[in-house]
């Protein structure tokens, strides 16, 4: 019996991967984010499925419900929001797994990140603009943050910022952020991109925050942060498909 962690994407139902669906409708038992999950996502699973909620759920709890399961000869769906790379604990779990011999795999999810670029259009890395994309996250009442992960040090570059877990500290780090990329670099936050309730604010550094304040916006929200959200950005064509490439060395 197997434990199959699960990338659910952004909550949309219809933006799980062919894989997730089938093991969903094939795992008697499902663990789930509620919090951050449309409950059309959870309609994939087989009628009578034990569907587990894991929002107020520790982590010696998530994993006693995953060993009792695969003891009994029960395989698990973990669900876990956007993608099982980011944020997921998967490594936490996983270890715990391990020491108590249960087997487990992974199938990846579309991240959040990448759901909000979508919803609004845009392409996170554009040529000679910004080639970069830093995901990070504020610290706020959670996980410390490594002492060499400061926000200012990724700020320096330039890169285009995908701020996760964040958006209850949005004014610092918009004050913090507009000493590198100015105050009027283009922001976008969006809030539970693919679901019914999705919410797209955009603005600028300077006026980001008030926004997200009168927006009342808590939880569920990416915050991305960089020169390539501004539609009127220069564009040069990039290598790969440019006209005046030689492609007579190309093959197939």
């Amino acid at each position: 019996m197997t434990v199959h962690f699960i990338g659910a994407g952004p909550g949309a139902a219809d933006l799980l991967t062919v894989r997730a669906v089938e093991l969903l409708r094939r795992c008697p038992v499902c663990l789930y984010p509620g919090t951050y999950l449309d409950p059309e996502v959870i309609a994939h699973c087989a009628p009578g499925t034990e569907l587990i909620d894991t929002q107020r759920l520790d982590l010696d709890e998530i994993t006693g419900h995953l060993v009792r399961a695969t003891a009994a000869g029960r395989d698990v769906a973990r669900l876990c929001s956007g993608d099982t790379s980011l944020y997921s604990a998967l490594t936490e779990q996983t270890r715990r797994l391990d020491a108590a011999g249960v087997p487990w795999d992974i199938t990846p999810g579309v991240p959040a990140y990448a759901a909000a670029a979508a919803l609004l259009g845009t392409e996170l890395t554009v040529p000679e603009v910004v080639q970069s994309v830093v995901l990070t996250r504020m610290q706020a009442r959670s996980t410390a943050m490594p002492d060499s992960e400061a926000l200012s040090g990724f700020a320096r570059t330039g890169a285009t910022l995908a701020l996760h877990l964040a958006v209850t500290r949005t004014r610092e780090l918009a004050a913090e952020l507009a000493e590198y990329y100015g105050p009027g670099c283009p922001v976008a936050v969006v809030y539970r991109a693919s679901q019914p309730e999705q919410m797209v604010l955009r603005g600028t550094l300077a006026d980001i925050a008030d926004q997200v304040e009168a927006a009342g916006l808590r939880q569920a929200a990416v915050i991305l942060v960089g020169r390539a959200l501004d539609p009127g950005a220069p564009c040069v064509q990039s290598h790969l498909y440019d006209p005046a490439r030689d492609r007579a060395h190309l093959t197939g």
